[in-house]
């Protein structure tokens, strides 16, 4: 009886996950997420988890050179040819009449892009028509918004061009304005990048829309809307759908929620920095030395919450002592290594909890946010790993593994961010 009851339970969540609704709408300031490898993405990757790490270390060494001191250069990635791009996405519709895209969420960026008709080297068989929205107009050399894009340039015609680097690929861009429509809420007049140039592997395949908090962002453009307050809700890589939720404005975020204050770069103002005081392995408080936590604008260094680097990434000194700990608590267990990851162990062992410490909040990450499981081999891994070793590796990331199922809270306006479990379905 207990089989056949096991039997109708399992082909019921079958089911359920047969018949997800991919064009299900949102609703009016909240916004669905998908996980780039959902059933509702076209964007699915065959990158193993291992390897996620060589991802990882492009975009790591892709925020450094953003926390840290301007330079004539930017970091080279790995020269292999993987997706290096935000990990999800979530539906925006642009223009009169609309013209529907999957953007990437980057909290770590500022202006929105997105690959443009006539684009050369850009990935997407999607792409933005201008010509056919009629609340479309290209922004001139002298609109206020060219001096905030990222190294502006005065096209021929007079229009503003802009060139960036985005991980180990770069994009040439204009500035347009249209219409952004996210769920039933308008955005008029929307600046954001046309792309007709792109290279390189590591791009959003339709765009990317920044939630930093820069003036060309979604929370500064859209700050009368939505009062510069978002949160998000990532969900857990073994959901059935991988749908989470982007909740904008103040409206209907939680009360009850524990949080940190956020700190200002002015170098890097865009980026979410908090104070790392600490982190507990177990109930040990581990020895970190406190320049390995300490926020230091002049340098970038310090602690940011992201949301396209995947796997956490502590500054060596932090790392390693946090390793160690972590090592000395598994009883019975020697560890081994597989790809990026250096604490792994086979079989049945017991894990010790590990707690980041930060100013006014403390979170403890359950076994999903913490290991990483193999599906072969029986292997399970410490889901961090130390700051690859570059000129500015000063960056701590709390990244989206271990941000998932939480409803992670930005509240510009009171300058804090929160944290509470949240089941991101």
């Amino acid at each position: 009886m207990r089989s056949h009851l096991l039997i109708l339970l399992i082909s019921l969540l079958i089911l359920k996950s047969e018949s997800i609704n991919c064009n299900e709408k949102s609703h009016s300031s909240d916004l669905r997420v998908f996980h780039i490898n959902s059933l509702c993405s076209p964007f699915k990757t065959s990158v193993s988890w291992a390897d996620t790490l060589l991802q990882d270390k492009a975009r790591f060494l892709y925020l450094s050179s953003l926390a840290g001191v301007r330079k004539s250069s930017v970091p080279i990635a790995s020269g292999r040819a993987i997706v290096q791009s935000p990990t999800y996405i979530v539906r925006a519709n642009i223009g009169t009449p609309a013209q529907p895209m999957l953007v990437a969420l980057d909290t770590s960026n500022d202006a929105a892009w997105i690959p443009c008709s006539g684009c050369v080297g850009c990935s997407s068989s999607v792409l933005f028509d201008p010509s056919k929205s009629s609340s479309s107009r290209t922004l001139q050399c002298e609109a206020p918004q060219c001096k905030q894009a990222p190294n502006p340039s005065c096209t021929v015609s007079k229009s503003c061009g802009f060139n960036m680097t985005y991980g180990g690929s770069t994009i040439e861009a204009y500035l347009t304005q249209d219409t952004l429509t996210l769920a039933s809420d308008v955005i008029p007049n929307y600046t954001f990048g046309c792309i007709n140039k792109a290279s390189g592997t590591s791009l959003p395949a339709q765009g990317l829309m920044g939630l930093g908090r820069g003036p060309l962002s979604l929370i500064s453009q859209s700050q009368n809307l939505y009062q510069s307050t978002f949160s998000y809700c990532l969900p857990n890589s073994k959901s059935s759908n991988f749908s989470g939720s982007l909740r904008l404005g103040p409206k209907n975020q939680p009360i009850r929620i524990k949080t940190t204050p956020l700190l200002k770069n002015p170098r890097r103002s865009s980026l979410y920095y908090v104070n790392l005081v600490g982190i507990r392995v177990g109930n040990k408080i581990v020895d970190i030395p406190t320049s390995a936590l300490a926020f230091d604008p002049a340098t970038g260094a310090g602690t940011i919450f992201d949301s396209g680097t995947v796997y956490t990434r502590l500054v060596e000194p932090a790392y390693v002592a946090v390793r160690n700990e972590f090592r000395r608590r598994v009883k019975n267990a020697n560890a081994t290594s597989l790809g990026g990851f250096d604490t792994c162990y086979s079989g049945s062992v017991v894990f010790p909890s590990v707690t980041f410490m930060f100013a006014g909040m403390n979170v403890t990450l359950p076994p999903d946010n913490l290991l990483i499981h193999s599906s072969a081999g029986n292997l399970s891994c410490l889901a961090m790993a130390a700051a690859p070793v570059n000129v500015n590796s000063v960056l701590n990331v709390i990244a989206s593994m271990q941000q998932q199922n939480h409803r992670v809270l930005i509240d510009v306006p009171n300058s804090r961010l929160g944290i509470s479990r949240e089941t991101c379905t």
